[in-house]
């Protein structure tokens, strides 16, 4: 039996070297363990981890969501360039620390692409549809100005284009750019198809649904990744609609397989079906819906307009939540699921939701600063000024790099097997079926 690291032993034993246990009762001959023997020095053991270090593991999809939804809700409360530029760093370093080695998490840097598309596209509109030109305007160029019709009157083709119409198209266009690449960067950071797990019975189809749609854009970068590499090993180096016709068949071929393998998943796992549900209960957790979403929407109204009384409001929306938990819950029954490996939701999932809950928070309620610094005013042009409270609400949300995780070395063998399943579908099971 080997000794303590760092004391010596009888003679003929051998100890370990300090920080890198062997087997239990094992001696090495040679004086040095055998490398597959050995843990590196710091690395998590199987006991737990050493060195302070936490284990990696993948975050709760849902604190994911919830993060890059407060963000969502942050840039569509600001025009202020400096802010928005600041949201849009905060996503790229959140991204960059805290993604895995999935083939569908590398997409971001075309949600990145594409939102510049966005802001050129918005441009460009403001450039060719005059939206009139006030006094003291700064003017850039004028386009050919084209004639329309008389009931085509109110817009016009063409004029003169000004610096402030310019610059109040691009922030436009770069809040709407953020909204987007907030949904890429929870695209990228979390799997959909986990987050389906948490939803209630009675939205399991609804959910499957907005799952197949946020799932297209990670497919579709996977498949061309892995076409253009295919591409590369059989030599081919074309550029253009050439290499764009080669690309886009074998696409649209494998998107054609993932349709045909999802709807033989689907159809295996009973998708679809309604369980022990009586057509009395079904129609009863219709009524209650929509009974629900009526009284939701009455009282959203009654408290963003002026002429309902307060009173009134608040018991519409009050109820109209109770009737659609009563739905839910009602419809939930549908539905028999049975999970495996339920995704643990700790103190780092709350803390990730509250990063992103903070800068959220903050631009909302415009308390402590300046309001009017989070829309700034063309007229005149200066300068932006940088709201300190909303910027280090901002800084806030960054944290959530490190109070997250460190993510897996690569995709799990969960996240690969409900892939190969479809969305949601390695968690459901027919009435009956145990797993």
């Amino acid at each position: 039996m080997s000794p303590p690291a760092g004391r010596p032993g009888p003679p003929g034993t051998v100890s370990p070297p300090a920080g890198r246990p062997g087997p239990p009762g094992a001696v090495s001959p040679l004086g040095v363990w055998p490398t597959w023997l050995r843990l590196p020095a710091g690395r998590p053991g199987p006991t737990g981890a050493l060195g302070g270090r936490r284990l990696p593991r993948a975050l709760h999809p849902v604190a994911w969501w919830l993060w890059a939804i407060a963000l969502a809700t942050a840039a569509s409360r600001t025009s202020n360039p400096l802010l928005l530029l600041m949201i849009f760093a905060v996503l790229g370093f959140v991204v960059a620390m805290r993604r895995t080695e999935a083939p569908w998490a590398r997409g971001y840097r075309f949600y990145l692409v594409m939102a510049l598309i966005v802001i050129v596209i918005r441009v460009v509109f403001r450039m060719i549809f005059e939206t009139g030109v006030t006094q003291g305007d700064h003017i850039l160029f004028s386009l050919p100005r084209l004639p329309t019709p008389g009931w085509y009157s109110g817009v016009q083709i063409g004029g003169p284009v000004s610096l402030e119409a310019m610059l109040s198209a691009a922030l436009d266009g770069a809040r709407l750019a953020c909204l987007l690449c907030c949904v890429g960067a929870a695209n990228t950071l979390a799997n959909p198809k986990r987050a389906l797990r948490v939803l209630p019975g009675a939205l399991y189809e609804l959910g499957a649904a907005v799952t197949v749609a946020l799932s297209v854009a990670p497919q579709l970068v996977e498949s061309v990744q892995r076409v253009r590499r295919a591409r590369r090993l059989r030599g081919g180096s074309g550029r253009g609609l050439g290499a764009l016709r080669a690309i886009a068949i074998p696409v649209l071929h494998d998107a054609l397989e993932r349709s045909l393998r999802l709807a033989a998943a689907m159809d295996a796992r009973g998708y679809g079906r309604t369980g022990s549900a009586t057509r009395a209960s079904r129609r009863l957790t219709g009524v209650l819906m929509l009974g629900g979403l009526a009284g939701l929407c009455l009282g959203g109204y009654g408290l963003l307009g002026a002429g309902v009384p307060a009173g009134m409001s608040l018991g519409g929306f009050a109820a109209g939540a109770a009737l659609c938990l009563g739905g839910l819950a009602l419809g939930g029954r549908r539905v028999s699921r049975s999970r495996y490996r339920p995704d643990p939701w700790r103190w780092p999932e709350w803390a990730v939701a509250g990063c992103g809950a903070v800068s959220a928070v903050v631009l909302c309620l415009g308390a402590g600063y300046d309001p009017a610094a989070l829309n700034p005013s063309l007229y005149p042009l200066s300068w932006p000024t940088l709201p300190v409270l909303p910027a280090l609400a901002i800084l806030v949300a960054a944290l959530a790099a490190l109070a997250a995780p460190p993510p897996p070395a690569g995709p799990g063998r969960v996240e690969t097997e409900e892939a190969a399943a479809g969305p949601g579908l390695a968690t459901t099971a027919l009435p009956g079926a145990t797993r």
